[in-house]
């Protein structure tokens, strides 16, 4: 029977397990937590994003690093091929905006659930509160120029128990959310065997501001605005939607994406560019200056803002604002509306940073894919030993793909591996 070894208890770990047991494999998924699947638990706050329902060809157009090497992977098992599997399981699934998905409960612990329940009833052995210290390699004679230079043999775990195994997935994630255990192992085992690990970096991850009018509107949420990054007059990043203040800066669903456009090229400042009225063209937004300042023409200037926006956001608009807040309405000039108007459509802030892994949800940069085989996840560099989810150089934006992501790695891993059909 063939002997399999998964490093890894998270999504992509646990699915290899389920196909590869499934297949007829003996399999033994070893865990570092005291449970599977810590940080799918928090994921999406605790509902589980578990994928996107989107057509399968937008799956490529929603990655951020590296797509053409999803395309072996998200044909062999995509979206709504999961979609099933987890409905087949026991976890009816909803659609929410954006073509999101979640299980109907909002629970995580739903899938996770369900996942273990498979491994179990298969026969899988799942080890938990075991870390792998290091790889079992076996040197091969070099018989062919291109041919691994290794053979997978085992693992080692820290106690100094060795597993012996015919093949090893390592699924063990990235650097991302270290609370739930991420200690980069998974990259440090893979350069033992030979691997390139490109530079990493925290990813879908909130973005630092410079400017202390920012910090004050802590905790309000704006939806349906757009934003655009730029350095000099390079733009890295547009987009709409929705997001966040916070004591440091920005986040929310628009800025997570603009983070992930952003690793590594933060060195120089970058600026962030808000259009508070997207749906609006600049006559048209002008036009409904004019008639509020026309309807209100007794009013102080800082007295008719309340229509145009939150309460929260009134005070940093008149701060930033070129018109005096105690100026009466039709004391405006037609400069200083035409200069408002920009301000609405041009709220600049200053990016001089992301925060850390700690609050990154994914990793970006890993496991060079160039050493890695796109259709079965198997390494170049070892015979025997395969890579799926996080650990790799892949990363999507935020609704569902990411996790999409580790599934269909985690299944082409466990096809190649086990021998079966796919």
């Amino acid at each position: 029977m063939n002997k399999i070894c998964i490093v890894g208890g998270g999504p992509a770990g646990m699915i290899a397990g389920i196909f590869a047991a499934r297949a007829g494999s003996a399999v033994t998924l070893i865990e570092q937590n005291e449970k599977l699947g810590k940080k799918l638990f928090i994921t999406g706050k605790g509902r589980c994003n578990v994928t996107n329902a989107c057509q399968i060809e937008e799956l490529f157009t929603h990655m951020v690093t590296n797509e053409k090497f999803m395309y072996s992977s998200f044909y062999g098992f995509d979206n709504h091929t999961l979609m099933s599997f987890l409905e087949e399981l026991g976890v009816p699934l909803k659609v929410e905006r954006g073509n999101r998905v979640f299980p109907t409960s909002d629970h995580s612990s739903d899938i996770i659930r369900a996942l273990q329940y498979e491994l179990r009833r298969l026969g899988a052995e799942v080890l938990l509160n075991k870390k792998v210290s290091e790889l079992i390699l076996e040197e091969k004679r070099q018989e062919e120029k291109k041919a691994p230079a290794n053979k997978i043999k085992g693992v080692r775990l820290m106690d100094g128990t060795v597993l012996w195994a015919d093949k090893i997935l390592l699924a063990t994630g990235g650097l991302s959310y270290s609370a739930t255990g991420a200690t980069g192992d998974g990259h440090r085992m893979a350069e033992e065997a030979g691997h390139k690990v490109t530079a990493c970096y925290p990813a879908l991850v909130p973005l630092v501001i410079k400017e202390d009018w920012c910090h004050k509107l802590q905790g309000l949420s704006l939806k349906n605005v757009s934003a655009k990054v730029r350095q000099g007059k390079k733009v890295l990043y547009e987009g709409f939607g929705e997001m966040l203040f916070t004591h440091f800066g920005v986040s929310g669903p628009l800025m997570l994406t603009a983070s992930s456009y952003l690793t590594g090229k933060l060195k120089e400042p970058a600026e962030l560019v808000l259009d508070l009225k997207p749906a609006l063209s600049e006559k048209q937004l002008d036009d409904r200056l004019l008639r509020e300042f026309e309807a209100n023409h007794n009013k102080q200037f800082k007295n008719v803002l309340g229509s145009l926006f939150p309460a929260k956001l009134i005070p940093v608009m008149l701060q930033l604002a070129p018109i005096a807040s105690e100026k009466k309405c039709n004391e405006i000039s037609k400069e200083e509306r035409k200069a408002f108007l920009g301000l609405i459509k041009h709220v600049t802030m200053t990016i001089t940073g992301t925060r850390d892994f700690s609050e990154a949800i994914i990793t970006q940069g890993g496991i060079s894919i160039k050493e890695v085989n796109p259709a079965t996840m198997e390494s170049k560099k070892t015979e025997g030993l395969y890579f799926a989810g996080e650990l790799l150089d892949l990363d999507a934006v935020t609704g569902g793909f990411n996790l999409q992501i580790a599934w269909s790695t985690g299944y082409a891993a466990a096809v190649a591996m086990s021998g079966m059909q796919a």
